[in-house]
Order: C-alpha cells, then sequence, then structure tokens
C-alpha cells in the first residue's frame, strides 16, 4: 500500500476567526500610511470588464445617442465587483500580460432620442446595432512596479470603437474601510469612435471604499463624483455617485445630468452649476440594478440599462500551449492550483518564490543600469495617461483578432 506525503494532504482552510486576526495584524502596518498600494498591498482596481456594450457604442447618429452608448459601457465596465465578493488578487510582476476577447451579441434596449426636425411625436429610435456577434479584444501589461501601473487597450474592429489607459491606483486605511482612488498615472478610460471623424470621450474614474473589513465580509461603496467628456460633440457628463445613510440599506444611488458644454472653458464640476438651457438628459437610479435618462423636455424616464439580469462576458483565452511563461494564467498557475486544492502552504511558499525572483532580478538590472522596456506598449507611464501600442503590441492584437495566437517567447527581464 502506497503511501501518502502530508504535501499532497489538503489543508485545513483558515477559519474566520484566524482570517479576521491575520487581515487586523496586516492592516496595523498601514496605520499612517499615505498611500497602501505604495507598500506593495494590491487591492480590486476599478478596471475592467469589457463586456458587449463596447461594441455597441458608435450606432447612434445623434451625439447624445452616443454619450447615451458610452454611458451603458460605463455602468456594465464593473460588472464583477457588482456579482462577485471582492478579493485580493495577486500583486502583477514587471512584464506580466494577459490577453483575451469576448464573442459578444448584444439584446439591449432601443434608446428613443429627441428628432431634429419635425415629426409626429418629436422622437426618434436608435437601434442598438444589428444583433451580429462581435469580437472585443483586450490586452494589458504591468508596465511599471514602483509604482505599480498596468497600460490596457481594448478593441472592437467591426465598429471602429477603441478603449484605452492606465490601470493604477492610490489606496489608503482610514480606520473603517480602505479608500481606493485612481493613482496619478490613471486619467480614466480613452474611448475613441473612429467611424465618427475619432471623437474621443475620456471617462474618469470616482473613488471607492472597500468597507466590511472587520465583519469579514467585504464589499465595495462609492460616494464621489465622475466625468465624461467629448470637446468634439462638446458633450459632457457629470455622474454623482451618493453616500449611504448610517441606518438605510445601501441602494448604490448615482444621479447625474448630460448637457453641452465649452471645451475650451470648462469650469463646471457640479450639477447644480450647470445652465439649464444647457441640459441635455438627466441620469437617475442604482448603478447596481435600473438605470434611466430623462430628455430634456421630456417628464418620461426612458431605461438606460438594467444591470440586474447582467453577468461579465465569458472570455476566451490562448490555449495553454500558446501562452507565454509570463502570460498571467500560466505565470501564477502554480500558486492556483495550490489554493483551489487548498495547500496553502505550498501557496504561499510559491508565492514568495516568485516575488523574490522579482527582487532579484530587479537587482540584477539596477547592477547594471538597465533600463527595462515594456514589451507591448510604447512606455511604462507615457504622458496624458493614454498608453500606445508598439509594433509587437499591434500584432498581438491582430491575432487576438484573428483568434491566432502565436508570439514568441522571448528573454523576459521583468517576470
Amino acid at each position: 500500500m502506497a503511501s501518502t506525503s502530508t504535501a499532497d494532504l489538503p489543508e485545513k482552510a483558515p477559519d474566520e476567526s484566524s482570517k479576521l486576526k491575520t487581515f487586523l495584524s496586516i492592516l496595523r502596518k498601514f496605520v499612517g500610511v499615505s498611500d497602501i498600494a505604495s507598500v506593495r498591498f494590491s487591492l480590486p482596481a476599478q478596471l475592467l470588464e469589457p463586456t458587449p456594450n463596447l461594441g455597441r457604442i458608435g450606432t447612434s447618429n445623434e451625439p447624445l445617442g452616443r454619450t447615451l452608448e458610452v454611458l451603458r459601457f460605463w455602468f456594465t465596465k464593473d460588472l464583477k465587483y457588482i456579482k462577485n465578493k471582492p478579493c485580493k488578487p495577486y500583486n502583477s510582476t514587471l512584464g506580466e500580460f494577459f490577453r483575451c476577447s469576448w464573442e459578444v451579441g448584444s439584446t439591449l434596449p432601443e434608446l428613443p432620442l429627441p428628432l431634429n426636425g419635425p415629426s409626429a411625436n418629436g422622437v426618434s429610435t436608435v437601434k442598438d446595432g444589428n444583433g451580429n456577434t462581435r469580437r472585443v479584444c483586450f490586452l494589458t501589461e504591468q508596465t511599471s512596479h514602483h509604482p505599480p501601473v498596468s497600460a490596457f487597450y481594448i478593441d472592437c474592429a467591426e465598429t471602429g470603437v477603441s478603449a484605452r489607459g492606465f490601470d493604477q491606483i492610490s489606496a489608503k486605511f482610514t480606520g473603517t474601510s480602505i479608500r481606493v482612488a485612481p493613482g496619478q498615472h490613471n486619467l480614466g478610460i480613452f474611448l475613441n469612435i473612429s467611424t465618427r471623424d475619432d471623437e474621443e470621450y475620456q471617462l474618469t474614474h470616482p473613488a471607492a471604499h472597500l468597507g466590511g473589513l472587520l465583519r469579514g465580509a467585504l464589499s465595495i461603496s462609492v460616494a464621489d463624483t465622475c466625468f465624461i467628456v467629448c470637446p468634439k460633440t462638446r458633450i459632457k457628463v457629470i455622474l454623482q455617485y451618493l453616500e449611504e445613510g448610517w441606518i438605510s440599506r445601501a441602494q448604490n444611488k448615482v444621479e447625474g445630468i448630460i448637457f453641452r458644454y465649452d471645451p475650451d472653458q470648462d469650469t463646471i464640476t457640479r450639477t447644480k452649476d450647470v445652465p439649464e438651457g444647457d441640459v441635455l438628459a438627466r441620469i437617475s437610479g442604482s448603478w447596481h440594478n435600473q438605470l434611466y435618462y430623462t430628455l430634456s423636455g421630456v417628464n418620461e424616464p426612458q431605461l438606460l440599462i438594467d444591470i440586474a439580469p447582467l453577468y461579465p462576458a465569458e472570455k476566451s483565452v490562448p490555449p495553454e500551449e500558446n501562452q507565454l511563461s509570463n502570460e498571467s494564467r500560466k505565470f501564477w498557475s502554480g500558486v492556483t492550483e495550490a489554493i483551489l486544492n487548498k495547500k496553502y502552504n505550498q501557496a504561499t511558499k510559491l508565492k514568495v518564490e516568485i516575488e523574490e525572483r522579482q527582487r532579484q532580478k530587479a537587482a540584477e538590472r539596477q547592477a547594471k543600469n538597465e533600463e527595462w522596456k515594456p514589451r507591448f506598449f510604447t512606455g511604462a507611464v507615457t504622458p496624458l495617461g493614454k498608453p500606445a501600442l508598439n509594433e509587437e503590441g499591434l500584432k498581438a492584437l491582430e491575432g487576438l483578432r484573428k483568434a491566432q495566437y502565436e508570439l514568441e517567447e522571448s528573454e523576459i527581464k521583468g517576470a
């Protein structure tokens, strides 16, 4: 009879008491620290789950209609944090990357809009695409480790829609929760519609709070203001996420206003300061459930999107044999497998080994005075928060479009 090594046996999962003690001991280290991210404690970032709505932007012939389509994307990008409990991810390593694609369709309702010309009822209907399946591609790479920054690029070639930006957070322990806000290089998501004369929308992120630390039931709440601007259409959106009361149940309410603005003299940051004559529509509802828009001069709210029945679209990733050694799923596969098999000591050991290798490589680069450069993007933290793909990045993106995943393994000095 063959003996079983104790290393092969599943370990007892930590109970809630030990989890709490461990977590509190970690939090003590961050009392008085202005930015938790600077001491390598990663938290759920605010991005990114590009759901089918990215591929449905730009279908409207009206600037207001396209703004509403951008808002649909905005309210669905955080689906995985709405539908799932927040958890601590792996600390990404320099040069680590991830690529995937989605085959998406659309069942979203039509968007009634005011007609510019005469009509019987003064309203036109903008259909949301033709129902065809479209491919949305996603490429992201950890381009900086101090500070931790990831560049990302999203693309839907069939519709001419792309989005890019830097994913970087600043996290501060407030005593009862952790405040997560955009880092200095995270200027939002920059969304481009090439078929509409390269209209560009900048979508900034609100700050969020990770609460429930002492209860052991983590939750994300948002009480902040964010903006969406499009200088070409001269339309701006202000979204105000409302703070919940101490007694009332969380409603996750959001209110907003869509209005005409002057990109050259833009000073408006509060909804109450928007002149009534510039208002195009108002937004209201819950960012966890139904959201509505009400056109100026119309009393009847229209459904913008219902979040409740939606879930993150399933990702399509390269087969394991086509993944490179620094591709996220393969890079962390040993740690992931150990966790899934409840071999927590082994998972910790493997994770520590990975982190130690990163420190050694960083020391070697410093000793040789070598500058690390991203593989897929032109720079680690390019100006204005708009990362650009280099030739290798464009090749990887084209491979995703065609479901061809061949990339050469190269010397990895970062991951």
